[in-house]
């Protein structure tokens, strides 16, 4: 009885009427592994009488929901299978026809034996990457029965417990994006509107939030925080670990975090934003932790801020490099800028083909221009579709304080249904502005096309070596071995001054400049910075005149490429020569070593593209749409 019990729990059927579940066949059908139909066929006791019956799965039939009628179920013969109205789809594969005479649902497994005895698995996969619904049921229940065959009864219970608390935690998470969902919230940055707290975000005086609630208006409302946002102001409202130490934190990081973890239980279509200025510091590389299994587009923002004459389609090679090497899977890379409409009709494009009814979320750090994004994108879908037209009267505010957005914005813009989500920046303690004071955060967001700056000795005879050099107030070089037609190349904000002096002298420049020449920190919150207390070696081998040793990119600022100073008279060598440099930054700011980008007009002459070696590594490639 208690394995009964066990196996109707795991099955979903009413434990207090089934004694007996067992899997058969009806072996008159023809043509075993075409036209089979899985039935499960259940003896139940009645308080009066005992009767038997078997139910046919099919793509409705759902176990904790399902009723039995008594006068359904027939008690001599076995159920004759009902054939489908009308033909399978041509576009499904033979085994997803074949799942379908069974009755599955998409995703689902199904194991059977044809006359011979011989098992055979049908499968009607997802196009979504992991396990469905239908296979994660089916793996319980034949798991569970398993184990109570072997009389392991215990372990059934616990996975039926462990099974009820995933389901129940699954509900909970969706109830409370729902709820929150269904609460009035200002449409430029998303958070809940009150008239309580004025210094809060979502902040509206009584009689204008009465008003509004009054005629069913507060959809159509800017928040006085947003206000002075779109006037230029820098109001920090993000505390905790990645947030911002000045000003009063009315929501941590950890909680706008925890606003994007009910994506996992979701079926949504993710676009991930990707700064290309600070392409490792704003990367995510674990978002799969927050969307779990669902199908991620990767957007790279801000290319127009490359320098003049940069090959977009050799940055976007080495994007896509740079993405397989973290292993991450997405189904193409798109080059994009805001400012310019640069790529956003191809990704338009592509994101309606894929989209296929589902919700699209637009994810990314903080301050990556996801707001920027979703409004060119509104742009460019107005153009053809009329929802998305209306929805650029209301769309999210921009402002180069990172945690602009705080919570979830919905953004009706689908003429066939769904939505479009701006979601919160993911806060990462590691980059640069969680360092410096929000004043000082307009200077790291670069406003004109980058320019590299050169730093290399002023005779080809001399050397670095022995030189520090300061990026601003927050990064500092000291040269320890390099050849000597070493060449540094700054990119990042042209606002941040890149400044030099010898390594001995470097502790009285820095407590006599930062504040004054090196900035940011500026003005008086130069007395209570704390310096640069991070100290950390990196090394590259120069082995190419052309290309350069690699990059040094510090998160949240810009990067840094490692090369020579060379004439075309010189003849080709410079191999295995070493560069070692100990940087400074300050605290919790990480610095990444990478291949370099290939940006400039003399990219070309050193970039090397990626080799596929067959088809089949083709096909895990990415497509690269600018």
């Amino acid at each position: 009885m208690e394995k009964s019990l066990a196996a109707a729990h795991v099955l979903g059927l009413p434990t207090s009427s089934f004694t007996r579940v067992e899997k058969f066949r009806d072996s008159s059908v023809r043509n075993a592994q075409k036209h089979q139909f899985l039935q499960l066929r259940c003896t139940a006791v009645d308080q009066d009488d005992d009767w038997e019956g078997s139910i046919r799965v099919s793509d409705e039939w759902q176990p904790h929901r399902q009723s039995l009628r008594r006068d359904t179920l027939s008690t001599n013969s076995l159920p004759t299978p009902v054939e489908r109205n009308s033909r399978p789809s041509p576009r499904r594969s033979s085994n997803q026809r074949l799942a379908a005479s069974y009755g599955a649902g998409k995703g689902d497994s199904i194991s059977e034996e044809d006359e011979g005895g011989n098992s055979f698995t049908v499968n009607a996969a997802s196009n979504v990457t992991g396990k469905s619904r239908g296979e994660i049921f089916l793996e319980r229940a034949l798991g569970a029965r398993d184990l109570i065959t072997s009389g392991e009864t215990e372990v059934a219970r616990e996975l039926v417990v462990k099974s009820k608390k995933e389901r129940k935690k699954k509900r909970e998470k969706l109830a409370a994006f729902v709820s929150r969902r269904d609460e009035p919230c200002c449409y430029g940055c998303g958070a809940v509107l009150q008239s309580s707290t004025a210094e809060a975000p979502g902040f509206l005086s009584l009689d204008i939030f009465e008003v509004k609630k009054k005629h069913h208006q507060l959809g159509t409302v800017l928040c006085g925080r947003c206000q002075l946002l779109s006037q230029g102001a820098m109001i920090p409202a993000v505390s905790g670990n990645g947030g911002y130490g000045e000003g009063k934190g009315f929501v941590s990081s950890d909680e706008l975090r925890a606003q994007l973890t009910h994506l996992r239980y979701e079926k949504a279509l993710i676009v991930k934003l990707v700064d290309i200025v600070d392409f490792n510091g704003s990367f995510l590389t674990r978002v799969r932790d927050l969307v779990g299994s669902n199908p991620i587009i990767l957007v790279v923002t801000k290319v127009d801020l490359l320098p003049k004459g940069t090959d977009l389609a050799a940055v976007g090679d080495w994007v896509i490099q740079a993405t397989i090497a973290k292993k991450l899977n997405v189904i193409s890379v798109h080059l994009t800028s805001a400012k310019a409409a640069t790529g956003i009709s191809g990704f338009s494009a592509l994101m309606l083909r894929q989209r296929q009814g589902r919700d699209v979320y637009v994810l990314g750090s903080a301050n990556v221009g996801k707001s920027a994004f979703i409004s060119t994108l509104l742009r460019d879908m107005g153009e053809r579709d009329p929802i998305a037209a209306a929805a650029q009267r209301f769309r999210p505010i921009q402002s180069a304080m990172p945690g602009t957005t705080l919570g979830p914005i919905q953004i009706d813009a689908f003429s066939g249904g769904g939505s479009l989500y701006d979601t919160p920046g993911v806060h990462l303690h590691h980059r640069l502005a969680a360092a410096v004071s929000p004043e000082d955060l307009p200077l790291l967001a670069p406003r004109k096309r980058l320019a590299g700056r050169l730093i290399s000795a002023p005779d080809p005879s001399l050397s670095l070596v022995g030189q520090s050099i300061f990026w601003g107030g927050v990064v500092r070089i000291d040269v320890l071995e390099a050849p000597e037609n070493i060449a540094l190349t700054f990119y990042g904000p042209n606002s941040i001054p890149v400044l030099g002096t010898l390594t001995p002298q470097a502790e009285v420049f820095y407590e006599k400049e930062v504040g004054v020449r090196l900035f940011p920190p500026g003005g008086d919150r130069a007395k209570n910075w704390p310096g640069l207390v991070n100290q950390e070696v990196v090394r590259f081998t120069v082995n190419s005149r052309k290309r350069p040793a690699g990059d040094l990119a510090i998160s949240g600022l810009g990067w840094i490429a490692v090369g020579v100073v060379y004439s075309e008279e010189e003849e080709t060598g410079y191999i295995n020569h070493v560069v070692r440099l100990r940087v400074y930054t300050p605290k919790a700011v990480e610095v990444f070593m990478r291949p370099s980008i290939p940006v400039g007009v003399n990219a070309a002459d050193w970039y090397e593209y990626m080799e596929v070696e067959d088809d089949e590594s083709e096909q895990l490639i990415p497509t690269l749409v600018y």
